[in-house]
């Protein structure tokens, strides 16, 4: 490890690059992007569950399509993170539920 290069023992560290700081700190200064995404696997089946069970969790949970055994409070979690991350595509696929209620 090197030492920063000081004028004495009591006095502030001596700073040859600055540049460098400068440069950490516009970068640190630059805000978060927040990329909320959910994996295609996790997307279709929450839609799944969705269409055919709608909120009926326990029923969701005994189908076969629930390979990794969720709970129903598991897979109420799941469709509620796909709701959230999704509105758009979460009330196109409610709507068009509807349309199929209203033409049967």
């Amino acid at each position: 490890q090197r030492k920063m290069a000081t004028a004495s023992r009591n006095e502030k560290p001596v700073v040859t690059k600055p540049y460098v700081i400068n440069e950490l700190e516009a970068e640190a200064n630059i805000p978060e992007v927040k990329n909320n995404t959910l994996s295609k696997g996790i997307i279709d089946y929450a839609r799944y569950m969705i269409e055919n069970y709608k909120d009926n969790y326990e029923a969701m949970a005994r189908d076969e399509i629930n390979y990794y055994q969720d709970t129903p409070k598991q897979i109420k979690r799941k469709i509620e993170c796909y709701k959230s991350w999704y509105p758009a595509e979460y009330s196109a696929l409610v709507d068009s539920m509807q349309l199929k209620m209203d033409t049967s």
